[in-house]
Order: C-alpha cells, then structure tokens, then sequence
C-alpha cells in the first residue's frame, strides 16, 4: 500500500490529452475521495500572493482540458480533470484561486456514442475496453487511458443505438451492473520503475480487488470514530424491471418490454413484509439481457443497505488511497458491540481531509462486506 507520509500536496498541471507538466504548483485546504462505482473528487486552493504565480496560474489552469495530479512525498495520491475554477479577492486583497476537479472517470461523462454497433459474443471486458478504445480513438479524445488484456470469461451481446445518446461513462455502468457482471474504474498512480504518472482502467470480475493480506483497523486504536448506517427505504422482497418501449401492432399503443417477477420467498418466510421494488432500462431492448439487469437489481435490493464509515488518523496508520478494494478487518469494542465486533470488510471509497491549523490528517473508509 505504502506508508502514509507528511508534508504539503503538490499539484502537478499538466495538459490532459499529452500529460505534458505546465507547472508545480501548492494546493492548500486539500480535500480528496475516491471510490469504486462513482466519480471521486477532489477541491483545494491555489494562493495566489504575487504577480509572478498569477501569471503561472493564468497560463496553466485551464478547466475543461488540464489534468491534475495530486502528489505527496513523491506519490500520485489522486488524479482527474479539473472541471471548475474560482478566483476569490478576500477584504485584504489576497488573491487566490479555488478548483474543483473530477477523478479521470469524469471525462467519459462528457463523450457520447455517435455511432451504431453490434457486439455477440464478446467478453464483457473486451467490450469495455472497446467503448474506452471508441472515446479515445476519436480526434481529440485520446488522453492516456491504458489496460490491460484480462478477460472475465463471461461473454455479452449488446446491440447500441447512436440515436440513444448515451454517454461512455453510461454504456460502461449499465454493461457493468447486470447478474454476474464487474466492477470498473480509472486508477491514477506513478509507475514505480519509470516514474510515469498513469491513467489505467482497472477491471475486476466479479468485483475490483486489491492487496494479499488483510489491513486491521481496531477501536480503541487508529479509529477515531465510525457511523453506521442501515437504510431500508430501497429494500426490497419482490421485483420488476421495466425495459424499452415495444410495439409488435402498430393499431396498438407501445408498451414496456417487462422482465421476470423476483420474489425472496425466503424473507417472507421469515417474517419481512413484501417490499416491491422496481427500476428502469429503457434501451434495453432484449428479454434476456432485462432480466440479467432485473436479477442484479433485486440482489442488490434483498437486505437494508449497510456501509460503515470509519474515521482513521492517517499519522499512526500506513494507508495511501491506493487502498481502494482491499479488505479491511475491523474490531469494534464500545456499547454497542460488547462483545466485540471482528469481520471483514472490502473497502469501496476513501475520502481524505489534509492536515491544517493543528487539525490532523483523516481519512474516512467507506466499507462494504467482501
């Protein structure tokens, strides 16, 4: 993972399509995440104290096509694209600039599919890899993602529709979120041999996992705090999903290609109430494919959602956020777990407050169970 270390971020500008460095420049109120499923961000503010670092600033932030790199003790803790800027004059006249910046995810927000085409058969990662390809094939849409050639061995037909508009980021997620489906995101770290930063997308079948042994995190100990939530309000026991509009009589009024009922005979059983749940694809076209989408929905919506929050000073424990999809094993013992709680956890976001003004360096490990 890397140990945790002290001393100020940098933030490396660089253009986003070339990595071409324009400047070095500190970044301070530092406030990063990182996930596995969503966008990541990250806001700090440049100081802005004279003529000359304006100048710098002016010629090298440009929001919409600078990319920035987070660095600290010579690591890449983040990367992304800055999407939005601020100049701020305070009552004193001190200048200085706020960013807000999106992890490399958010480019694929921003391309859409303007051409048609057919996949059978294909490994659901190949075709991942080939929407990645699609953006970044295009004139000006080359900014560096790289891959690897592993495959899944669980094999797709997909047929898309230019007319459909959908974004990468889109295609990527829906493809992603069917019965035995993946996990994707876009890693940024420095290759530790040649010292290149890099943008790779990282796969992972049937999740994203990372590191050989478990991280213990105990309270009392490096936990500072912790939340616990458990919301119930999308549970579901029985489920439907609805897909695109059909309409095989054209004297007849288009209707929804429905999927199979889900029904968790076990929880009625076992006292729950039915709880009906549903959820829409309207581009999917195909029986097979609603259904894959539907049994993936209704696995996800079978027991309240549950994902612990714990608060860890970084100072006494080595984590980076390189952490993300490593498992975590957690002891609690207050109040609440007298006995003690001991179980694993797979860590699926983190978010990282720097150090300021005597305040410490916190991290905050969103966890999901393994």
């Amino acid at each position: 993972m890397g140990a945790a270390v002290t001393g100020a971020y940098r933030a490396l500008i660089c253009d986003l399509r070339s990595d071409q460095l324009l400047d070095v420049l500190p970044l301070h109120g530092v406030s990063l995440d990182s996930y596995i499923g969503k966008t990541g961000s990250c806001t700090g503010t440049i100081p802005i104290p004279n003529a000359q670092i304006a100048a710098r600033v002016r010629d090298a932030v440009a929001p919409g096509r600078t990319a920035l790199w987070l660095e600290r003790g010579g690591d890449i803790w983040w990367g992304g694209l800055i999407w939005t800027t601020e100049i701020r004059s305070d009552e004193r006249g001190r200048l200085s600039m706020g960013i807000q910046a999106g992890s490399f995810e958010s480019y694929l927000d921003h391309r859409l599919l303007m051409t048609s085409g057919v996949a059978e058969g294909m490994d659901q990662f190949d075709l991942a890899r080939y929407m990645v390809d699609y953006a970044q094939q295009t004139t000006g849409g080359d900014i560096g993602i790289e891959y690897d050639a592993r495959t899944s061995g669980v094999l797709r037909d997909r047929t898309y529709s230019r007319y459909d508009l959908k974004t990468i980021r889109e295609m990527l997620d829906d493809l992603a979120a069917v019965e035995n489906g993946f996990e994707w995101r876009i890693s940024a770290h420095r290759d530790p041999v040649s010292g290149r930063r890099i943008k790779r997308l990282q796969l992972g079948h049937p999740v994203i996992r990372t590191g050989k042994s478990d991280i213990v995190l105990t309270r009392p100990g490096p936990v500072l705090s912790y939340t616990w939530p458990v919301d119930a309000t999308k549970q579901a026991t029985v489920w439907q999903s609805r897909g695109a509009a059909v309409n095989t009589n054209a004297a007849a009024d288009s209707v929804p290609l429905m999927s199979n009922t889900y029904t968790d005979i076990g929880a009625h059983a076992a006292g729950w109430p039915r709880l009906d749940g549903t959820s829409d694809h309207t581009t999917v076209e195909t029986e097979s494919t609603l259904n894959k989408h539907a049994a993936a929905d209704f696995y996800a919506a079978r027991a309240p959602r549950t994902i612990p929050e714990v608060t860890i000073a970084l100072a006494r424990t080595p984590l980076t956020p390189a952490l993300l999809g490593a498992t975590v094993r957690l002891r609690i013992n207050d109040l609440m777990w007298p006995d003690g709680l001991d179980a694993r956890y797979r860590v699926v976001g983190v978010a990282i407050t720097a150090p300021e003004r005597g305040r410490p360096e916190v991290a905050r490990l969103y966890l999901e169970l393994p």
